[in-house]
């Protein structure tokens, strides 16, 4: 046989074999264990209908069939021929049906044989229909048909009793016999009942948890819509509060930037003056830039658009930035941005970088309350790439806030001073870049954050950062 034969009729075979299970179990009920059921009982009822009359033919062309054992042959035929009319009840749905009509043919071909011969044979057949009528039809029936088995016996031992030449021997046999039969009748009746009321009070129990389940899940799911309402109402007033507090870095700039037409040296020329005033207006204008970006960000945190992407300078970017970020703190705060010499350019949206930036440098500003030192630098990462550090020596964080700065809405502030989504937009621009973000920080020492992004493909090597310090 070839080798590749072999698994192709095993494939077959299984595929044959699940096209019957799948059959089977295609009947019209809706109790699924009756369905269950039925896929078994259906086989039972092929088979007893097959081998059955089988059975009875070989033993009469052997010769093998005693005398008294023909009277058996019509009424089993007849029930086997019904185990087929079973099987078209179950396929039409009546299981209950099918098997109350198995139970009656199996006990009328014993009493059949039994009131024609008065002998007791092998009494397989009964214990198989106790075993079907208990498990299908309850309790009830189980008792009902082993009364009837006992009747048929009765049957049975009566007819031996007629007088005759071997009554004293059938009474012998049968006196012997009938405790016998009683009694282990009655264990494995006992036995099924048991079994039953108590697989029956298990049914009932599962059903009734996952009826509390079901209705604790209802609930459950109630009050998860209700607690998910009362989240988005939350989530809604400390977003508003975010924002507020985010378009107050944006405003503080434009009136530092406004502020500075009150420091023009009332004895400076003309010239001088709309100089600085210029410088002023370029830096409001800047400012107003930045605020337009954010909330641009702020609606796109929640529903992401495409962002627009450019080569970006991060010295030269940083240079740009360093007026604002002077602007963002207070007098008694040293903002130090070091010159770059080699270009380090990026792929990022450039409201991005100076959003995150911006970020940082307001989180930095709360840290020194009593002022400090700020210093944004860029270099050279060990990867390949470029990293930009932001270090300022504030009170720091401890390590528990540490770990959390980057979830949405987290914060340590006071209420409606800050919720915290500006380090959330900070990493989520980073993120989205293509980079990472990390923090080092102990209460004392400052914290540092390190923003390593990929370096651009397209070098700008004869580009050079002018950064004034």
């Amino acid at each position: 046989m070839p080798s590749s034969l072999l698994p192709r009729l095993r494939r077959r075979a299984v595929s044959g074999l699940q096209r019957i299970s799948d059959w089977l179990q295609r009947v019209p009920l809706d109790e699924p264990m009756d369905r269950r059921n039925a896929a078994t009982l259906q086989v039972l009822f092929v088979f007893l209908g097959v081998t059955v009359p089988l059975n009875w033919w070989r033993h009469l062309t052997a010769g093998m069939l005693a005398p008294q054992f023909r009277p058996f042959i019509t009424a089993d035929i007849v029930a086997a021929l019904l185990c087929w009319l079973c099987l078209w009840l179950i396929r039409r749905g009546a299981l209950r049906g099918a098997i109350a009509l198995f139970v009656t043919a199996q006990l009328g071909a014993a009493s059949v044989g039994y009131a024609t011969t008065g002998v007791l044979i092998d009494q397989t057949a009964q214990m198989l229909t106790l075993v079907i009528a208990g498990l299908i039809l309850g309790r009830r029936a189980l008792w009902m048909v082993f009364l009837a088995v006992l009747g048929v016996v009765l049957i049975g031992v009566g007819v031996a009793l007629i007088p005759n030449a071997d009554a004293e021997q059938a009474l012998t046999r049968a006196a012997v016999l009938l405790p016998s039969f009683f009694m282990s009748y009655l264990v494995i009746t006992l036995v099924l009942d048991r079994s039953i009321a108590a697989l029956r009070e298990a049914l009932a129990e599962s059903k009734a948890r996952g009826a509390r389940l079901e209705n604790e899940m209802r609930e459950r799911e109630q009050a998860q819509a209700q607690l998910i309402e009362a989240q988005k109402l939350e989530a809604t007033g400390r977003l508003a509060s975010g924002v507020a507090h985010d378009f107050d870095n944006i405003l503080a700039l434009m009136a530092a930037f406004s502020s500075e037409r009150h420091r023009v040296d009332p004895g400076a020329d003309a010239h001088a003056r709309a100089d600085a005033l210029a410088q002023a207006l370029e830096g409001v204008e800047q400012a107003s830039q930045r605020g337009m970006a954010l909330t641009r960000k702020l609606l796109t945190f929640a529903r992401p658009q495409p962002a627009t992407l450019d080569t970006v300078d991060v010295g030269r970017a940083l240079a740009e930035l360093a007026p604002m970020l002077r602007q963002t703190f207070g007098p008694d705060v040293r903002v130090r941005v070091p010159r770059v010499d080699a270009a380090l350019p990026i792929r990022i949206d450039r409201h991005h970088f100076d959003l995150a930036l911006l970020n940082l440098a307001s989180n930095a500003r709360d840290a020194m309350p009593d002022g400090g030192t700020f210093e944004a630098s860029a270099g050279d990462a060990a990867d390949g790439g470029v990293e930009i550090v932001l270090r300022d020596d504030g009170h720091g964080m401890h390590e528990a806030v540490r770990q959390r700065i980057f979830e949405p809405f987290f914060s340590t502030k006071a209420a409606g001073s800050g919720t915290g989504l500006g380090l959330a937009v900070v990493h989520s621009l980073v993120t989205g870049a293509g980079g990472t973000i990390e923090v080092e920080s102990a209460p004392g020492a400052g914290t540092s954050f390190r923003i390593r992004l990929p370096r651009a493909p397209e070098a700008l090597r004869d580009q050079r950062s002018e950064v004034s310090t």
